[in-house]
Parts: C-alpha cells; sequence; structure tokens
C-alpha cells in the first residue's frame, strides 16, 4: 500500500519568513512556478538571515508626488506614485530609497496600505537575481518605518515568465551588498 504522505518533504527555512515562502512556492495555488518547476523545487535559496540588515528609516512622504507608468518587464506599465524617501544609515553610510504606491493596490481591498520598495543592490547578477528585488511594506503611521532586508524576494517574472513584474529604477540602487534575502534562482 502507498501513502502519499512517504513524498512529502519538511518546509525548508532557517526562519518563519523563509519557511512561509518556501511553504507558498510548493502550494500549486499560490506558487509563481511553472507546474513542471514546482515539481522539482526543493526550496529557495536565502542569504543567512543577518540582523545588521533590519533598519529603522525615515520616512518623508511626498503627498504631492504625481503618479507615472513605471515600466514592467512586459509590455504592460504600472501606475505608481513615490509614496516618500525613506533615508537609512547601514554600517555608518547614509542611504536613501524611494517607496512606491501603487494606484491599482490603493483601490484593492486588504491593499490601501501596501507600500513597494523595489531595490537593486551590489550582490545583483551574483548572488541575487540581476533585475533586483522587491520588499513589501505597510504605511506606518508615524514618519518611521522598519525596512528588513532579510524579507527581500525575487519578482515572480524570475519564476515564470507569464508574470509582469516593475522593473526597479535605478535612483534605488544601493552601492554595497545586501547579502539578505533571496538569492537567485538557479532551476534544479
Amino acid at each position: 500500500m502507498f501513502s502519499c504522505s512517504q513524498d512529502k518533504r519538511p518546509i525548508l527555512g532557517e526562519t518563519d519568513y523563509q519557511k512561509e515562502q518556501n511553504a507558498k512556492f510548493k502550494d500549486a495555488t499560490r506558487s509563481p512556478l511553472t507546474s513542471k518547476d514546482r515539481k522539482s523545487f526543493r526550496g529557495l535559496d536565502f542569504f543567512e538571515y543577518d540582523s545588521t540588515f533590519v533598519i529603522t528609516a525615515e520616512l518623508k512622504r511626498t503627498p504631492e508626488s504625481e503618479f507615472f507608468n513605471m515600466k514592467t518587464t512586459t509590455e504592460r506599465l504600472s501606475k505608481e506614485r513615490i509614496f516618500g524617501v525613506l533615508t537609512f544609515d547601514i554600517e555608518g553610510e547614509t542611504y536613501n530609497l524611494n517607496i512606491y504606491q501603487g494606484e491599482e493596490n490603493m483601490q484593492t481591498e486588504g491593499f490601501e496600505n501596501y507600500l513597494f520598495l523595489p531595490f537593486l543592490d551590489d550582490t545583483n547578477g551574483s548572488e541575487s537575481y540581476g533585475g533586483g528585488r522587491y520588499i513589501d511594506l505597510r504605511i506606518p503611521e508615524g514618519d518611521s518605518i522598519t525596512i528588513d532586508f532579510n524579507r527581500a524576494y525575487n519578482p515572480y517574472c524570475v519564476y515564470n515568465e507569464k508574470f509582469s513584474c516593475p522593473i526597479v529604477p535605478r535612483i534605488n540602487y544601493l552601492p554595497l551588498e545586501i547579502k539578505a534575502g533571496v538569492k537567485i534562482y538557479a532551476k534544479h
């Protein structure tokens, strides 16, 4: 007699976030992977968790910013606006990143508070995806926000070309290695 449970592998991950991501990628209803790639999927490759990359940033809101068409990996344009500018320190250096708010999300139940932080860094193309990574955040009540780069993830178009992913604006380049979050995806 055969049992389906013999095929079950434990969900890999060092942190709860990593385990959540790996569980999502294994779940056929939520995974961005193609069904072929999902069959051989063991787990995403993450940098080791590093508390250096959990930082508090000052948020300077830009309420008068206009919506613009952010280019994507397809013909689609994503209507975004700069919600604000984040200023923070890593290893004694000060950096700025624009954080974006999508027009569509503002009108979608459950996503009204959603903010999008795309970024590029010096691991792109070698240890992490060449096109940059994303972090999801929520609008804070005050003027500071916690950025956990350990939650940086690859755009879904990395895993499946059916997805249309915003292209990270060059202005959001950090001239250092952010060795946190998801690494480059290698099919097994």
